[in-house]
């Protein structure tokens, strides 16, 4: 039983010593697939990226231009609301930039950027919804006045709210 245990205790041993002689080892790769010390000695060659390398590391997201039909259409709501005189050529230019800045202005919404969606909307260039599933049939009409509704609706409306008539 002696010998069970101390030849247990010697492979325990062995395993704790060769444990480390047995470890692999990693290196940590950056975004670009090179290892740290790769762009330490490429900093220090004094050698730039090359135009590809940047280009994939300042990528541009979202919308950076508004469509020319768009454009149009934008125009044509700005010389309509007065904001804007002439015709509508299609192209985003300081005219039309300066016409949406102060048509934004006017209503209090951020004018340093494209034109905000409460602009759109306001100049009835919102969503188009008339494609939508539920839009055949559908009423976009204002609500019936209270008026119309039977007596009993009427009542009962008005005691789920607290109000007395």
């Amino acid at each position: 039983m002696l010998s069970f245990k101390a030849g247990l205790a010697f492979l325990f041993s062995a395993a704790l010593v060769a444990t480390p002689a047995l470890a692999i080892t990693s290196t940590h790769k950056t975004a670009s697939g090179k290892t740290p010390a790769a762009h330490k000695s490429h900093a220090r060659s004094g050698r730039s990226l090359s135009a590809k390398s940047r280009a994939k590391s300042h990528k541009l997201h979202g919308q950076q231009a508004i469509d020319s039909t768009r454009v149009t259409e934008i125009q044509q709501a700005l010389i309509r609301e007065h904001y804007l005189v002439g015709d509508a050529s299609g192209n985003w230019d300081d005219a039309t930039r300066a016409a949406m800045q102060k048509f934004q202005s006017d209503h209090g919404w951020q004018t340093r950027l494209m034109p905000d969606s409460r602009a759109l909307k306001k100049l009835g260039l919102g969503p188009d919804y008339s494609g939508a599933i539920n839009a055949e049939g559908a009423s976009f009409a204002s609500p019936a006045p209270p008026s119309s509704l039977p007596s009993g609706q009427a009542a009962g409306f008005a005691e789920a709210s607290g109000v007395n008539e």
